[in-house]
């Protein structure tokens, strides 16, 4: 059987011989991963306020449950308790629908900032890049002018 050609050795040279700046690369890596850091602690902010919430309008549901519950006199007094059940849920679903509200705009507020600074960022990182790489360029250019004009 034919054996297959390693190219590992040839690949290996072909890449060394071919220089690669991956300060930029790394960079780049280091600001994505700061962003993303910065965007879960505000995501799980937000969740975590979201369950505080949740848990606070379970506890005050239950607690009303309880008064709903309760042994009354007659059967206006179990129309008297729904109905006092029924106003509290509406205007505890609306003061927690309010709270929910809030977390969403500021972890809005919030996605917006961070990714604002990171566009800014991002804009003078590829300038600092740009200037660097004209540099290098000017540089190459002045370099293979020197070695073809002849010399007197």
């Amino acid at each position: 059987m034919a054996k297959a050609p390693d190219f590992t050795k040839t690949m290996q040279d072909m890449m060394a011989n071919f220089p690669v700046d991956t300060s930029s690369m790394q960079d780049a890596f280091k600001t994505q991963s700061a962003l993303n850091e910065k965007m879960a602690r505000a995501a799980l902010s937000a969740a975590e306020r979201s369950t505080e919430i949740s848990a606070q309008w379970a506890k005050d549901t239950i607690a009303r449950v309880g008064e709903l519950t309760a042994q009354k006199d007659d059967a206006s007094g179990y129309a008297k308790a729904f109905t006092d059940f029924a106003n509290a849920s509406t205007e505890s679903a609306a003061e927690h629908m309010s709270a929910f509200a809030e977390v969403a705009k500021k972890l809005q507020m919030e996605t917006v900032d961070l990714l604002m600074s990171a566009g800014k960022d991002l804009a003078e990182e590829g300038q600092k890049t740009a200037e660097k790489a004209t540099r290098q360029a000017q540089d190459a250019v002045k370099k293979a002018t020197a070695a073809t004009t002849p010399k007197a």
